[in-house]
């Protein structure tokens, strides 16, 4: 009754008012989670559910995580489940991947993928291709995670990303999220994956909050691996990215909105396997691709997207040739105003935009 008053003196129209209470009532509720805190959550969910799966690394214990993503865990779980390592990651990756051929569950840290070069033998020879040499007779479910691709201010040895390099090797599947919910959802499938998966994550994503929705709060929430994510709908031209692009590619997009030019913009996801399916739809539907990525341009990413919309059924339907985004072809250089120009910018994505477009 004392709706149904207020709504008189005020002219709203009641129906109106009871709908959009019950809608807030029943709306799916939304929370704030950085990418860090959002990977944690996959880890703990994970270590509780399954007494199998364990964590090594460098400074993965008493420290917390170089970059705090383990926080907590070793108070929680201990020594036998989060486990220290020295610096050699030849070493502490060959004993994860022993323990993956054990019947373990293994998630093996990188300080950064940059070191992962030191134990790429036994990524490749040992965990990838051993499940294909012994007939499937033997799984190896193992996760190789860390923080990928440049960062801030850390020169070449530090700012390459793997990417390209573990996608291009049968046996694998690489992941590179870019939101909260990319962080959880992926890395909770890796975990339960049989196969060695390879986990991407972006230094520089970690202290990034995203919206997460009711279902993502689940601990029973896990993501298909090898499924793309279309972030936002266009007509006018596709833009395919991963990681922390994907944001570039966003923010590029509603700047071009306002200009009348809407874009498509596809998050990837999954390195290995490749979604092409989306991709092909939306080119179907726009006529036009630009990928977008932080690695190097000579057979990265976007080269592999590139061949295969040359050699399928996507081709016939582009108006315009394809065009690639990328890091320069260089060493990654100190100095910030050479590293900010070494790196893909807003800018440039709407440069490409405009020339696929030839406006």
């Amino acid at each position: 009754m004392a709706l149904l008053k207020s709504c008189v003196r005020s002219g709203r129209n009641v129906f109106s008012v009871i709908l959009r209470r019950e809608f807030h009532k029943t709306a799916p509720a939304l929370v704030q989670v950085t990418v860090r805190d959002a990977l944690t959550q996959a880890m703990d969910e994970e270590l509780e559910r399954d007494e199998r799966v364990f964590l090594l690394g460098e400074e993965v214990a008493q420290y917390d995580g170089a970059y705090k993503v383990s926080r907590g865990l070793w108070k929680k779980y201990g020594d036998k489940r989060i486990i220290d390592t020295p610096i050699t990651e030849m070493g502490f990756a060959g004993i994860a991947v022993g323990s993956a051929m054990a019947g373990l569950r293994p998630i093996c840290e990188f300080m950064t993928f940059n070191f992962s070069m030191q134990a790429i033998d036994q990524i490749i020879n040992s965990a990838a291709k051993t499940s294909y040499m012994s007939a499937g007779l033997q799984s190896v479910p193992i996760v190789f995670r860390g923080p990928n691709g440049h960062s801030a201010g850390v020169a070449a040895q530090h700012s390459q990303c793997f990417a390209a390099w573990y996608g291009h090797c049968p046996g694998l599947k690489v992941l590179s999220p870019w939101s909260a919910e990319d962080a959880k959802g992926l890395l909770k499938a890796a975990i339960r994956d049989d196969n060695p998966v390879v986990f991407l994550e972006n230094e520089l994503l970690y202290g990034v909050a995203f919206e997460v929705s009711e279902e993502a709060q689940s601990k029973d929430f896990v993501l298909p691996i090898g499924k793309a994510k279309v972030e936002r709908q266009g007509t006018r031209i596709t833009l395919v990215s991963h990681s922390r692009y994907v944001g570039h590619c966003l923010d590029a997009a509603a700047v071009l909105a306002k200009e009348g030019i809407e874009c498509e913009v596809i998050n990837l996801r999954s390195i290995r396997p490749l979604d092409m399916e989306t991709i092909e739809s939306s080119v179907a539907k726009t006529n036009h691709l630009v990928t977008v990525e932080g690695g190097w341009p000579q057979f990265g990413v976007g080269a592999e997207i590139c061949a295969r919309i040359m050699e399928g059924p996507a081709f016939n339907y582009l108006d315009a040739p394809v065009i690639r985004v990328t890091g320069v072809d260089i060493p990654m250089p100190y100095a910030k105003i050479l590293e900010d120009n070494s790196v893909p910018q807003i800018k440039d994505i709407i440069f490409s935009v405009k020339k696929s477009l030839n406006i």
